[in-house]
């Protein structure tokens, strides 16, 4: 297969290749691909741990004086331009942690270590620090993901491309996301590498718990190859009684049935709650495995897999701390009873031992039980809302908003000044897309408006939700719309 160009017309390649993407993925899923290099005895071992990290820069319209003529810049870059303005002067700090792991791993693997991690990097931030000229920063990620004797140490997650929220996303965006995130990384690292990203870390840890909008998350997922997905504890729930996870460190299946009664599931590794830039910068994970010993699973002694994910760079603790602390912590846990694994090289151990994901526990996203003994599955939408309204009536705190690392913060409401005018132009461009078909992924028009569209939907618009964010938010999807309302 050939290989794809970074960048098409000054956009990033996030569209015009699903063929060869689907090819490459579906090639690497029938391979075992991190368990032949991982000189791991999983039979003997007590209990593993994993860490990833989260990185992501949102890209605004801040290069120039003019709003409406600005170029659009990484947040890095106007961080790195603007040093005097409060926090800022992190910028160069910023930089070297997007390519630490890059530095850090080699130098483990020579010393004869076992070093592993997992990395998630927001199509933005990967754009933006090409477009700024940090090469050395892309060059040393290529070195761990491309290099023979090294990738099996660091494997990549999947992620939205533009950082969206997925239960406040429109579902077809959110597919263009996870493709568009596909395309540009096999772009910049090659077919052979997407192929191996086996897992899906969803943005601010955001699982829809809306059954129609968890299936879609669900079958967008499995339908772009992605084999597991990253979940916090708090956002599922057994299906036979509305309890959370009871053996929190092991595999278990998301399991999203749909008002129409369709199901969609995948292989769920959960994150447990805590302060995560602290638990991960001081390697909780670690310590925590330390305590723990071998569980049963389909009757079957294995290793629990205690996993933790945190941003990369905010913070103190993470500038400052990790890079100590993860190094201590792989030397210590190399070759012992302990040892740091990646998720997909454990979950080809547990394959290996015969255990197949059908003996994973079920899941499915919270609140869900209180709505299927109001209704059932194939019920239809209408069905569906009745339901939803007669648990708030019920309980106030009752919600199909989702869950992500906090349940303090809802993801849709105070952001209407937003939302409206994103809503309208995704209707919009799937118009165009889906159902006139008068747009093609391969062309520059598309490329272009799907680039504002998903620059638009970044979480941080929403986050923020007022000031000078929102008037970032509504001036990309200006752009956007006049890019649909104009021939190329």
């Amino acid at each position: 297969m050939n290989a794809l160009p970074e960048y098409i017309d000054g956009i990033p390649n996030i569209a015009g290749r699903e063929k060869d993407i689907e090819a490459a993925v579906k090639a690497a899923a029938k391979k075992e691909l991190y368990r032949p290099a991982s000189n791991i005895d999983f039979g003997s071992i007590h209990s593993a741990f994993a860490i990833a990290l989260h990185m992501h820069q949102p890209l605004i319209p801040a290069g120039g004086g003019d709003l409406h003529t600005a170029e659009v810049i990484s947040n890095l870059k106007h961080m790195m331009d603007n040093q005097h303005i409060g926090d800022n002067h992190n910028a160069p700090v910023f930089a070297w942690c997007y390519k630490r792991i890059g530095e850090f791993v080699p130098q483990l693997l020579g010393e004869g270590k076992q070093p592993r991690a997992m990395l998630e990097y927001s199509g933005t931030l990967l754009h933006g620090l090409r477009q700024m000229g940090c090469h050395d920063v892309i060059d040393s990620l290529k070195r761990v993901t491309c290099d023979p004797a090294i990738w099996h140490c660091v494997e990549w997650l999947g992620c939205p491309w533009g950082h969206a929220v997925a239960p406040s996303t429109p579902v077809q965006d959110f597919a263009w996301h996870v493709k568009a995130w596909q395309h540009h990384f096999a772009a910049i690292f090659g077919l052979d590498a997407v192929g191996r990203v086996q897992g899906f870390s969803p943005s601010e840890m955001a699982l829809p718990n809306h059954p129609d909008v968890a299936y879609a998350f669900v079958k967008t997922l499995r339908d772009c190859g992605f084999r597991w997905v990253l979940v916090q504890e708090h956002t599922v729930e057994q299906p036979a009684n509305g309890h959370g996870p009871e053996k929190k460190h092991l595999p278990h299946r998301l399991v999203c049935t749909s008002s129409t009664g369709e199901t969609a599931e995948i292989i769920a590794i959960i994150k447990t709650q805590g302060s995560d830039t602290k638990l991960v910068a001081q390697m909780q994970p670690y310590y925590e495995a330390k305590s723990l010993d071998r569980w049963e699973l389909a009757g079957k002694s294995v290793p629990p897999l205690v996993t933790q994910i945190a941003d990369g760079e905010n913070g103190g603790v993470m500038m400052n701390e990790f890079p100590g602390k993860y190094c201590d912590a792989v030397r210590e846990a190399s070759h012992s009873a302990t040892p740091m694994m990646n998720v997909t090289e454990y979950l080809e151990h547990l394959t290996a031992a015969g255990i197949k994901t059908k003996d994973f526990p079920a899941l499915q996203p919270i609140f869900q039980h209180r709505l299927w003994q109001k209704m059932k599955p194939g019920d239809g939408p209408e069905a569906l809302e009745k339901a939803i309204a007669q648990c708030k009536q019920e309980d106030g705190r009752f919600h199909m908003e989702g869950g992500s690392w906090t349940n303090n913060l809802s993801w849709v409401h105070g952001y209407e000044n937003i939302l409206g005018p994103m809503e309208k132009l995704s209707s919009r461009f799937n118009e165009l897309v889906l159902k006139q078909k008068k747009l093609k992924t391969d062309e520059t028009r598309f490329r272009k408006a799907l680039f504002h569209l998903m620059t638009a939907e970044t979480s941080c618009y929403r986050y923020w939700g007022q000031g000078i964010w929102t008037d970032y938010g509504r001036e990309l999807i200006r752009r956007a719309d006049e890019i649909l309302a104009h021939d190329y």
